[in-house]
């Protein structure tokens, strides 16, 4: 695995401290969620971050793991060459929240209010803390707002790249749209044009090309 600059006693303490996390994440189970999940420890400079697990995260035990994640990791494979094993080996995987939040009324996955999202913060900020990432991609709505600020309409984020400071560490932050099925934005006009371009942004930051190799 390509892993940053650094000694091995470093990076093995940057994993002892991501497991420190995950621990109080399993830890941490809030009334009227699911299950915790979250993905491996990895010593990455590069930091997904999702919106919320699905209904079926918890019985695969990793985050992405139903349609919505098959969808995401043929995005990133037709941008980068990497398949889904290796991008979950090589890039940190986190989330704005970490348990199914549940569905609403009408029968959809239910998406989490400001001050639920809030008390998962603080796990993303000492993940960011110990990784020190190059590069954040965050992925939904949900997560573009949590990284970026104040929302704004996809149209307007997708597609670009921003120089942010989050939770004390200066990144690169490309969005990415959420890849559920029940989303017809990346698939029309201008959604599909401004999903192709942030992929090319993907692909062409020097972190992405350390960490997954193209195959192309």
């Amino acid at each position: 695995m390509r892993r940053r600059p650094g000694s091995l006693r470093q990076r093995v303490s940057v994993l002892q401290a991501l497991e420190g996390v995950h621990r109080d994440i399993q830890a941490f189970r809030p009334r009227g969620f699911g299950p915790p999940v979250h993905g491996p420890a990895v010593d990455s400079r590069i930091f997904l971050l999702g919106q919320a697990p699905g209904p079926h995260e918890a019985r695969f035990g990793r985050p992405f793991a139903w349609h919505a994640g098959k969808t995401l990791f043929r995005w990133l494979e037709q941008a980068t060459g990497a398949g889904e094993q290796e991008v979950r080996a090589r890039v940190y995987i986190s989330a704005v929240v970490r348990c199914f939040p549940g569905k609403t009324a009408g029968g959809g996955d239910r998406l989490p209010g400001p001050a639920e999202c809030a008390r998962w913060r603080h796990f993303i900020e000492r993940e960011m803390r110990i990784l020190r990432p190059r590069l954040v991609i965050p992925v939904g709505r949900l997560a573009i707002g949590e990284v970026l600020g104040a929302p704004e309409p996809l149209a307007g984020v997708v597609g670009r790249s921003f120089r942010v400071h989050y939770h004390g560490v200066e990144v690169d932050v490309i969005p990415l749209p959420h890849p559920s099925g029940a989303s017809t934005w990346f698939k029309l006009e201008p959604g599909r044009t401004l999903l192709a371009r942030a992929l090319e942004l993907v692909a062409a930051h020097a972190e992405v090309a350390r960490a997954l190799r193209r195959r192309r």
